[in-house]
């Protein structure tokens, strides 16, 4: 049977609402505190308890954070999978499945250890309650598995002391349920001869933390000066609004205790948007969280953020679409829809963070844009990075004072003998602003969704509204200034180019050193912001071939950068994956091999 050492993937298959995500959550915090390179990914139904789901944890090595689908591991708790979950696991793997599920035995394998539980019978010394019974029954397997892979228990204790730790008596019988399992392993299942193991790596994850990008992104809200956020409750981004206000209660209210921000829930998307606009327009950094069918709805008032030039941000969890699409998978379908979000002209800024730090790092990058700009910044995040668990460096606050852009001020405008709210005064197609209250007979203005001249007056007159619609174009010249360069990594030789953004970056660096072993060097550049920075065009000149890698399924990266450099054409191919599962490196390998055999 396989013979894996830090190297190995388990996948668990259980039922939805069962309380299985706790138990799979102590398992990659165990591995994490042992400093091994872990990640977890979490595949659950949209819609009711009781149906499918699949948490898959992988350790790794070299690190690797990308999907992989070669299960050594499988748990299987679910009757109504039990077909798909044998033929999910790898050759001479490991299958540990529930003994008192009904399912045909002939289905189990030859090539793989078959190992029957039952969890029915082991339950009973753990609990009395029914109630706790369906929920402590994950914890046994979660033993089970420890025992057989040699996660320390001290280790494991601990992990699950801090994670229940506001209630002592859920401690006690979660930690009583993992040693029934553990000892059950022990007596019946020679963990000792068991194939997979896990060592300690001494400060393997030294500085690391393990964490959520929504949460990350709550967090970077918080530092980043966020004191207004709307919502209307849409998966996959509902927690950072519940995680911003948790932490917000605590480090954000003043001396008598009263909070010193606001998050309203409103009554749909379109009134979240409105509302953040209006707290833009006082002065407040204001934002809020969406996926992609919220983010359809916003369509109206993100032209007026764009056309009045009122700094706004929307966060977009991005999900399966369209229409309700996959509201529980992850895809990265909306980077058209938030560049070009309403109608007529519009162009906006684009954010593209990787993993948390990023997610923890644009929460002060996007109000800086968006108020330097005075725009609408869409920040693209999605459901793997944002509701899944990712190693990550310490969130460190940025020592970066926050840009607050060209606004005057009541001492500014007693220097100045007029003052255009619209104009371009210093030729970055960038104009001043006032807030509403400054105290000068200057100050004032109307905020025009309509056609306006540069003092802010209504006007229909045709010069005017192209000489406005050309300034606003030209923003985009200065945004690169202000916006996050790409990240390039170069190996010494490599005329092979591949360009990634977002979660998609995961898989990249398994990638890499895979088609290397095939003769295959590359280089890699990460986007990071729309409108697009220099480098990227020079990137594809010095390359032969570039691939364009994203999880959508008609190349909206790919499209966006033939747009800008439409005579790079024929070195540009695209390569697209839109199932609605996290990338693996695998499929993106056969993709370049086939357009490189195809040369």
């Amino acid at each position: 049977m396989i013979k894996k050492e830090n190297d190995f993937v388990i996948h668990v298959a259980t039922v939805n609402g069962s309380g299985s995500q706790s138990s799979n959550s102590v398992l990659v915090k165990s591995l994490f505190r042992m400093g091994l390179g872990v990640s977890g990914k979490n595949m659950f139904p949209s819609n009711i308890a009781g149906l499918p789901t699949w948490f898959t944890i992988r350790i790794s090595e070299k690190r690797y954070a990308g999907r992989n689908s070669n299960n050594h591991l499988v748990v299987a708790m679910n009757p109504s999978t039990v077909k798909q979950d044998i033929d999910s696991v790898a050759n001479e793997g490991y299958f540990i499945y529930n003994s008192d599920m009904k399912f045909d035995s002939a289905l189990l394998r030859d090539d793989v250890t078959n190992v029957g539980i039952s969890y029915r019978s082991l339950i009973k010394g753990v609990t009395d309650s029914v109630k706790l019974k369906k929920l402590l029954v994950n914890m046994i397997y979660a033993g089970v598995v420890a025992e057989l892979i040699g996660i320390p228990e001290d280790v494991i204790e601990t992990v699950v002391t801090d994670q229940f730790s506001s209630k002592p008596g859920v401690v006690e019988s979660n930690l009583k349920a993992i040693a029934t399992g553990r000892e059950y392993a022990k007596e019946n299942l020679e963990p000792n001869n068991f194939g997979l193991k896990v060592k300690p790596i001494d400060n393997g994850n030294e500085g690391k933390i393990l964490i959520d990008g929504n949460t990350a992104t709550a967090l970077g809200f918080m530092y980043g000066g966020c004191t207004f956020l709307s919502w209307y409750p849409i998966t996959p981004s509902s927690s950072i609004t519940e995680n911003f206000e948790f932490y917000a209660k605590k480090f954000r209210q003043d001396e008598s205790g009263a909070n010193t921000f606001a998050v309203v829930q409103a009554e749909d998307e379109l009134s979240a948007i409105s509302m953040v606009i209006g707290a833009g327009w006082t002065g407040a950094r204001a934002a809020t969280c969406t996926s992609g069918p919220g983010l359809s709805l916003m369509a109206e008032a993100a032209g007026l953020s764009y056309f009045a030039e009122v700094p706004a941000v929307i966060w977009n969890v991005q999900r399966g679409g369209p229409s309700t699409g996959l509201p529980t998978r992850t895809q990265q379908g909306d980077l058209l829809s938030s560049v070009y979000l309403s109608h007529g002209d519009t162009e906006h800024v684009v954010l593209l963070p990787t993993g948390p730090e990023e997610c923890f790092e644009f929460g002060q990058t996007c109000f800086d844009v968006a108020e330097s700009l005075q725009t609408l910044v869409v920040v693209l995040s999605d459901l793997d990075t944002g509701m899944n668990l990712w190693i990550s460096d310490e969130l460190k606050p940025s020592s970066q004072s926050f840009q607050r852009g060209k606004v005057l001020r009541e001492e500014d405008l007693k220097n100045r003998d007029s003052f255009e709210r619209y104009g371009d005064v210093d030729g970055d197609a960038i104009p001043y602003r006032t807030l509403p209250g400054t105290h000068h007979p200057l100050a004032g203005y109307f905020t025009r969704g309509t056609g306006h001249k540069p003092d802010a007056g209504y006007s229909e007159d045709n010069e005017v509204y192209r000489d406005l619609q050309l300034r606003l174009k030209r923003k985009r010249i200065s945004a690169k200034e202000y916006l996050p360069q790409p990240v390039i990594d170069s190996r010494p030789n490599a005329k092979i180019g591949i360009i990634a953004y977002g979660s998609t970056d995961a898989a990249i660096p398994e990638l890499r050193d895979s088609l290397a072993t095939e003769g295959v060097e590359t280089n890699y550049l990460r986007v990071r912001a729309f409108p697009f920075d220099d480098s990227i065009e020079k990137f594809i000149e010095d390359n032969d071939t570039v691939y364009v890698v994203e999880q959508n399924r008609d190349g909206q990266l790919h499209h966006l950068i033939q747009k800008e450099w439409p005579h790079y054409y024929s070195k540009l191919k695209s390569i697209c994956q839109f199932d609605g599962l996290p990338l693996e490196a695998k499929f993106i390998q056969n993709q370049v091999m086939n357009f490189q055999g195809a040369r």
